[in-house]
C-alpha cells in the first residue's frame, strides 16, 4: 500500500472508530445517565420535554454516525480488497474472518432497520403521547417498547464493535 492510500486507510478507521465510539457512547448515556436522571420524581413535570428533544438532537448525531460508518467502513473493506461483488457473490462464508465479516455485516443491517423503526416511528409516537397523555396506557406500552428497542440497538453496536476488534485484530 503506498503512503497516500496507507494515509487514508488510517483516516477511514479513525473516522469509523470515532464515529462508534459517538453513537455507541451516546446510546448509553441515554440508556445509563439521562433515562434514570428523568424517572426522578422532581423531573416528572419536564421529563417528556427532555426525551424529546434529547431524542431528536440525538437522532440527528447518531444518523450522522451512521452514514460516517457505513462510509467508512466501505472503504476499510476496499482497503482489504474486498468490493462489492464480493458481498452478493457468496464468498462471505468461505473461511472464518469471513464469516465474521458476513455476521458484522448482517447485524448491521438489523441495526439500520431497528434504528429507522426507533427513531422514525416508536420513538416519536411513544413521546407525542406521553407530552399529550403521560399517564396513559398507551404511552406506558410505547415507553417501555421504545426503551427495548434501544437496548436492543446498543448490544448488537457492543457485538458489532466487538466483530469489528476481532476483523482488526486477524482473528478468527
Amino acid at each position: 500500500m503506498s503512503s497516500p492510500q496507507y494515509l487514508l486507510y488510517l483516516l477511514s478507521v479513525f473516522l469509523h472508530l470515532l464515529a462508534a465510539a459517538v453513537w455507541i457512547g451516546g446510546m448509553a448515556f441515554l440508556g445509563l445517565v439521562l433515562v434514570p436522571v428523568i424517572r426522578r420524581p422532581e423531573h416528572r413535570g419536564v421529563a417528556a420535554n427532555l426525551i424529546h428533544w434529547t431524542g431528536l438532537r440525538f437522532r440527528m448525531v447518531g444518523w450522522v454516525c451512521l452514514a460516517v460508518l457505513l462510509l467508512s467502513g466501505a472503504g476499510n473493506l476496499v482497503s482489504r480488497n474486498i468490493g462489492w461483488m464480493d458481498l452478493w457473490s457468496g464468498t462471505l462464508v468461505l473461511g472464518p474472518f469471513n464469516r465474521t465479516l458476513a455476521l458484522k455485516l448482517l447485524l448491521v443491517t438489523a441495526i439500520l432497520f431497528l434504528s429507522a423503526f426507533h427513531d422514525f416511528h416508536v420513538g416519536p409516537r411513544a413521546t407525542e403521547i406521553w407530552r399529550d397523555k403521560p399517564d396513559s396506557p398507551e404511552a406506558r406500552r410505547l415507553r417501555v417498547q421504545a426503551s427495548w428497542i434501544g437496548r436492543l440497538n446498543l448490544v448488537l453496536a457492543l457485538i458489532v464493535f466487538a466483530l469489528g476488534v476481532v476483523l482488526a485484530r486477524g482473528g478468527p
